[in-house]
Parts: C-alpha cells; structure tokens; sequence
C-alpha cells in the first residue's frame, strides 16, 4: 500500500503505518490542545494510540487464525478507520475463512472482558456514547471502544468481518464468485447506509467510512472476479509474446535507446541460451542511470528472481507474485526454459475482457 512505512515486525507479519494515520495524530493532538492544552492533547494522541493497538491486536488475531491454514500475514497497515490485514490468499474453505473472520473480534472480546473483569472496569452508558469525553475513565472508554469494534466488525457487509462470514456461508451454496458478488452488494448497501446517516447527524468520520466500506466492498468483489478469470484462462492467452529483450552485456545507455525506441516499459535480460536472468524495469533505468552512470551493465540494475511460469499453466500461478508486487514481471518459458514471454501487472485490463467474453 502507498503511503506506508514499516514500524514493526511481529514474527512474519510487518506492522505498517499509513501516512493518513499519522494526519490523524496530529489532528487529534492539535484539536485536545486548542481544548484542554498539553496535558489534554496527550491523553487524546495516547487514547487513539492505544485505541490502534488494540486494533493491531484484532489484525494480529487474523494472522493467527490464518497461520494454522498454512496462510501468511505478510503486511498490516494501519488506516485511520481500522487495520488492513493483507493475508497471502484466501482460506480455501468456508469453514475455515469463517474462523480467520471471527478470529479478530474474538480478541477485542477478550481485551473488553480483561478490561472489565481483570481491572474491574464499569463499561456505563457514557463509556459507550461518548468515547471521546476525557472525563470518562480512560480504561472505560478503551473497553467501550473493543465493544464497538466487535459489533461493528460483526456488522454482515463486506469489508467487515461480518462480510467475510456472510460470504463463507453463502459459499456453502454458491461458487466463490458469486458469494463475494452478493457478499460484496451487502457492503455497498451498508455504505450507503452510513453515508446517508452520516450526512443526516453530520458525521463527517462516518462519511468517510462509508467510502471506505464502498470502495473495499468494490475493490473486494473486483479482485474475487479477476482471480477467478486467472484460474479460468492460460498464461498464453494474456502474456506479451512480441517484446524486446537485452542481452546480459547490454548497457543502461542502450536500454535507455531501447525504451524511447519501443513502447515498452520493462525488459527482460536474458542470457546468451535465451534464460530469463531478470528484468529491467524504466524506474530501475532511471535509478541506474543517475547512480552508476550509462556505460553501466543492465545487470546492475536489473531486478533478478523473477518468477517463471509454463504457457499452458493457469494465469493464477503468475498473478499471486503480480498483486503482491515480489515481481514487476512473471517471465513464461518454453520446455527448454527459454523465455517467450512475460506478464505484467497491466494485463489484468485484457484479463478482465477475457472474462467478460467467458461469462457472456
């Protein structure tokens, strides 16, 4: 995700900030100032703060669930409205996707029960309403917010939680597809729903939820639709089969000749047998061209480990390295191993044509 910097590792998962969220901080601390000085604006950044670690918690709590399917947590990125947890794949069964999606909320109900139990905390009507009162208790207030998160992650529209248990039961009946696409509708109904109230009671943060749920719950369905495409259709169908290539000995001078001659905007570097050795893309041009000068190998700047796939195999192989971004191209070879092609994250737009003529 743009705009994210890494601030921790917890075991193979990197915790990752997002710009916006630190906008967030900074208006929280800025507005409890104006209200209440120093003090007030650190009890308000220190609440958020915590606030966002139970949220950590709740994401660290589908990585959790996710590990024991044998699913990586590669990243999560903190949003100002929640956490991301950007999982390798997707379970493959319902019953499984339903324990990674209650994973999450079952840890804010056991921040919200220590709280309570374990400190002796009252959760009153209050804590519940006004979370952002300092005159509350902070420990109340936290444990109020862990309530709502759970309710609100347990609401049944995509991207909540309570989404992704909607869609492993519909799953039962329908294919995968198709549950996301019902799955995915809730979630847009949802966010209009929150938009409209938000812009009755004049909420401007459930405004921008509700963006946020409309844009996921797309963004959701549309990702569902291409996987689907990809395990449908061959790598030849989609893969750039008339390209130019650079030898290993080439230097960035001629790739910079090579990229205003052709409209390419990666190369691949191949060996003297026709191997894939890695590829050059125009950012690592310029790179090389401003750091090591012209007359500099394209191996120096090359991306190298790039991924190969078979023609005949299905495009899903090559499109998990592709929207990971492990690879700015998945190289596609011969029997011998010789390259005759290569995808590209772009190909995706012809993907989605091919389903359109698939499902038509």
């Amino acid at each position: 995700m743009q705009w994210s910097y890494p601030i921790l590792r917890v075991g193979g998962t990197e915790i990752r900030i997002h710009l916006t969220f630190l906008l967030l901080l900074a208006w929280i601390g800025i507005a409890y100032f104006q209200e209440g000085g120093t003090p007030a604006a650190i009890e308000g950044v220190g609440f958020i703060s915590a606030v966002f670690a139970c949220v950590v918690l709740h994401e660290l709590g589908h990585a959790a669930a996710a590990s024991r399917y044998g699913i990586r947590t590669p990243k999560i990125t903190l949003l100002p409205i929640g956490g991301v947890a950007e999982l390798e794949r997707l379970p493959e069964k319902p019953s499984e996707e339903i324990v990674v999606a209650v994973a999450g909320p079952l840890v804010n109900v056991i921040i919200a029960a220590f709280l309570v139990v374990a400190l002796g905390t009252t959760v009153g009507i209050d804590a519940l309403t006004s979370m952002d009162n300092p005159h509350v208790a902070f420990v109340a207030r936290l444990a109020a917010v862990n309530i709502w998160l759970v309710l609100f992650n347990l609401i049944p529209a995509f991207p909540m939680d309570g989404g992704r248990v909607l869609r492993a039961l519909l799953a039962t009946r329908y294919n995968r597809l198709r549950a996301t696409e019902i799955a995915g509708t809730v979630g847009q109904f949802a966010a209009f729903a929150f938009g409209f109230i938000g812009l009755v009671a004049g909420n401007v943060l459930l405004i921008f939820v509700a963006i946020f749920v409309y844009l996921a719950a797309t963004a959701e369905t549309q990702a569902m639709g291409l996987e689907a495409a990809a395990r449908a259709v061959n790598v030849r169908d989609v893969m750039i089969s008339r390209f130019e290539s650079m030898p290993a000995t080439a230097t960035l001078d001629e790739a910079a000749q090579a990229l205003l001659r052709t409209t390419q905007h990666e190369f691949p570097i191949v060996d003297g047998s026709g191997r894939l050795r890695g590829v050059l893309s125009r950012q690592g041009l310029v790179a090389g061209l401003q750091q090591r000068g012209g007359q500099a190998p394209v191996i120096e700047a090359m991306v190298a480990n790039i991924p190969v796939v078979r023609d005949h195999e299905k495009l899903i192989k090559a499109l998990e390295p592709l929207k990971n971004g492990a690879a700015p191209a998945v190289g596609v070879v011969d029997a011998e191993g010789r390259l005759i092609g290569y995808v590209i994250i772009e190909n995706i737009g012809e993907l989605m044509l091919l389903r359109s003529a698939i499902a038509g």
